[in-house]
């Protein structure tokens, strides 16, 4: 059996608060495999956020192990896990004082391994790469539309080539339009470059689009994980209230026809 891109087994996350230990994770584990694109869900509180940190190597857990390509991820995290895992954070969390560029090319830069005109070229790369004009590099992000600032996040999440990808909330703040062609470039992405995608989203839409697995947070564990229609057959009753009411209804509708349409990828425009 090939040695799976996230490995989470019998995890423990436990936060000190007002004097006492907040159990977030208890005995959770949770097995991604090459090339899936897994979305996780849950109530607010569950813990989702903090999977990824703990991906990241950010969070270490109170028990339990978190590995990345088979390492252990606090070790990958304290040694910089940039060429091994991206992170697309919820609101873009671009550098303000840094052009577009700027901030694709900032890991690149960082390292100090490569000339800086190979730098500013591979950024622009990637700055084509996730559907922005030439004429947006030198853009200050107080400039960009919501849509081009999770764009230039993403390219800079992409820069070092990593073969995960963590994304939290990637359509949040996003209009309806804007959500649906992001949503479209992520799945071209996750095809064409055959990356495994770990999404964080409350988004529906989102969830039932692009995921080829769901796992769902509840009680301090994984209490669902398999396709949206596995998930949505377990009678938990968080996935009741979110997969089966209203939004969910119409939601699902939307897994029986196409949403997206390839020439929407390279337009993007400021309002």
């Amino acid at each position: 059996m090939s040695t799976p891109v996230v490995e989470i087994d019998k995890l423990w996350s436990v936060f000190h608060e007002a004097g006492r230990d907040a159990v977030v994770h208890q005995n959770l584990s949770l097995r991604i495999e090459t090339g899936e694109l897994l979305s996780i869900v849950g109530g607010s509180g569950s813990g989702k956020t903090v999977l990824l940190r703990q991906m990241l190597g950010l969070e270490v857990p109170a028990r339990g192990s978190v590995k990345v390509l088979g390492e252990d991820a606090a070790s990958m995290g304290r040694e910089g896990a940039a060429s091994r895992v991206g992170m697309l954070f919820q609101h873009g969390a671009l550098f303000s004082a840094f052009s577009v560029l700027d901030n694709i090319a900032f890991a690149l830069r960082e390292l100090k391994t490569l000339p800086r005109d190979l730098i500013t070229d591979v950024a622009m790369v990637k700055l084509r790469m996730v559907g922005l004009e030439p004429s947006a590099a030198h853009k200050m992000p107080a400039d960009l539309s919501g849509g081009m600032v999770k764009r230039a996040a993403l390219a800079r999440a992409l820069i070092m080539d990593p073969p995960l990808l963590l994304l939290d909330e990637p359509t949040a703040g996003l209009d309806p339009g804007s959500a649906d062609e992001f949503c479209a470039l992520l799945q071209s992405l996750h095809q064409e470059l055959g990356l495994t995608v770990v999404m964080v989203t409350h988004d529906l839409d989102t969830l039932l689009e692009l995921s080829t697995r769901i796992a769902v947070v509840a009680d301090r564990h994984i209490v669902a994980d398999g396709s949206a229609a596995e998930v949505m057959a377990q009678p938990h009753p968080f996935i009741k209230e979110f997969f089966l009411g209203e939004r969910g209804r119409r939601a699902s509708a939307l897994l029986q026809e196409p949403l997206y349409a390839p020439s929407s990828l390279l337009t993007d425009t400021k309002t």
